[in-house]
Formats: structure tokens, C-alpha cells, sequence
């Protein structure tokens, strides 16, 4: 089976739209502000397909882009006049910042009740609590694919390849919080393979390209592929060596095509429900 992320995150945006609307006539519309600082062309990219998904279902976009040479005190202003705005319900602050700027300081300084990457640490907390609070896009994106995909997490061995903030940490925790037996392998887990060939859900979020050998898939495993690669030949591909491990895996994503789409409907979902917080 594979799980086709275009087709639920286009089910996800339908179903934004039609709450979208519905909150539109009663007077209120969704609106997230991207703050995005210099001109890296990734995240130029990224911001405008944030935009575009934001416009199709309704909701009001606005972008800030600020020179790359910007302070981090002007950054910061910037950030509490939004986190002031009522009309701004979701703020998302493309990464990377330039190196004059302190990440983890701009991020924290965004309102919890308007942080729609939900990388605050009292959002951060409210997950690993199991209290609402917007989750992290990637994650929740994983989840909502092994939902549709008819897999319920209870009882099985989860494996969670990476431990970033962004993806690994926050996946470990959605799987413990719907009953799986987490286990989280990194750059120094031994015997990566066995960790992989006792899994019934793999997720893999390394950033190295086809590093999980589809040899090591356990026979009906669900895998979860995050990465997003450029081989050689200009070709994309994830952390999973995909053509072995479809013969082994009983469900799994493709790259692309997979997870990346789920990310920004996902983006949507926090912000509609950060409006209606706000309501």
C-alpha cells in the first residue's frame, strides 16, 4: 500500500476550506502572518507555497520579509506587534534566521496562543503533557497519514529515526500519546538495523539520503519516510531506500509525494484552530 500524502493533504485542505467559510460568515476570518528574513530561495519557496495554500482555502495571508542584514531587536518588535494584532491568529517565522539572529530567542518570544509551528516551550510542553495545543506540522502530518491509512499506533513498536525538535522529539511523543511503544535512534544508536527489523511503524526524519536499507524493513512494517534528499543525478529521494523496502513493507510513503504535503496542511489546520481560540 502506498500512502499517497497529495491525495489526504488535499482531503485536509477541503475540510479547512469548508471551516474556513463557515467561520468567514460569522465574521472572522483565519489569518497567519509568515515572517520570513533575507533571500534564501528554499525558504522563498516554502513561504510562497505557504501563502498560495493559505489563499485556497480562504484564510488571510500576509507576509513580512525583512532584509537578511536586519536586527535582532527590530525582529523582535516586529514579533510583539503581531503577537498585538488581532487579526494575525497564526505566526510562523521561516527558518533559518541569519546568524546575527538567536533562533530559539525569536521563537520564544511568539505569543503560545499564536504559534502555529507550535515550537513554543509551553507548546512544546502541552504536547508531552497531552494538553491541546497547536503540535508541530511534520508530526502531526505523520499522524494524520497512519489515521487514513487505517494504522492505529496502540500496542505496536514505533521506531522514530532523528530527535530534532522539529520532527523526531515531537513524533515520539504523538506515538506515546496514542499508546505505541516509542523507541527514538539517533546518529549514535548501535545496531541501527536491528532497531529498524524490530519495528511495526518506522518513521525516519535523519536528512540522509536512502540510509535505511529497505532489507532492514520488517516484513508488513508501516515506513514513514520524512526525509527529503537530492541524489546525484538531481533525482529527490527520503531517508528510506524506497524500491526494497515497498517489497517488504506493508504501507509506505513515497518521496515526494508523501509527507512533504502534509506539512503545510497541517500549517492550515493549526491556524484555523488558533482563530477559533482566539474567537
Amino acid at each position: 500500500m502506498i500512502i499517497d500524502g497529495k491525495q489526504v493533504a488535499a482531503k485536509v485542505r477541503a475540510e479547512v476550506a469548508d471551516l474556513v467559510r463557515e467561520m468567514t460568515r460569522q465574521g472572522l476570518v483565519p489569518g497567519l502572518t509568515v515572517v520570513r528574513v533575507g533571500d534564501d530561495p528554499a525558504s522563498a519557496v516554502y513561504v510562497r507555497g505557504k501563502r498560495k495554500a493559505c489563499e485556497e482555502v480562504g484564510m488571510r495571508s500576509v507576509e513580512h520579509h525583512l532584509p537578511a542584514t536586519v536586527g535582532e531587536a527590530e525582529l523582535l518588535g516586529l514579533i510583539a506587534r503581531l503577537n498585538a494584532d488581532p487579526e494575525t491568529h497564526g505566526i510562523l517565522v521561516q527558518l533559518p534566521l541569519p546568524k546575527q539572529i538567536d533562533e530559539s530567542k525569536v521563537l520564544d518570544a511568539i505569543s503560545p496562543a499564536k504559534d502555529a509551528d507550535g515550537f513554543h516551550p509551553v507548546n512544546v510542553g502541552a504536547l508531552w503533557l497531552g494538553k491541546p495545543a497547536p503540535r508541530p506540522c511534520t508530526p502531526a502530518g505523520v499522524m494524520r497519514l497512519l489515521d487514513e491509512a487505517g494504522v492505529d499506533p496502540k500496542g505496536k513498536r514505533a521506531l522514530v529515526i532523528g530527535r530534532s525538535h522539529i520532527v523526531g522529539k515531537p513524533m515520539a511523543a504523538m506515538l506515546l500519546d496514542r499508546h505505541a511503544t516509542v523507541t527514538v535512534a539517533h546518529s549514535r544508536t548501535e545496531d541501527l538495523a536491528g532497531e529498524v527489523g524490530r519495528a511495526d511503524i518506522l518513521v525516519a526524519a535523519i536528512g540522509k539520503a536512502e540510509m535505511v536499507k529497505g532489507a532492514w524493513v520488517k516484513p508488513g512494517a508501516v515506513v514513514i519516510d520524512v526525509g527529503m534528499n537530492r541524489k546525484a543525478d538531481g533525482k529527490l529521494c527520503g531517508d528510506v531506500e524506497f524500491v526494497e523496502a515497498e517489497k517488504r513493507a506493508g504501507a509506505i510513503t513515497p518521496v515526494p509525494g508523501g509527507v512533504g504535503p502534509m506539512t503545510i496542511a497541517m500549517l492550515l489546520v493549526n491556524t484555523l484552530a488558533l482563530a477559533r481560540r482566539a474567537r
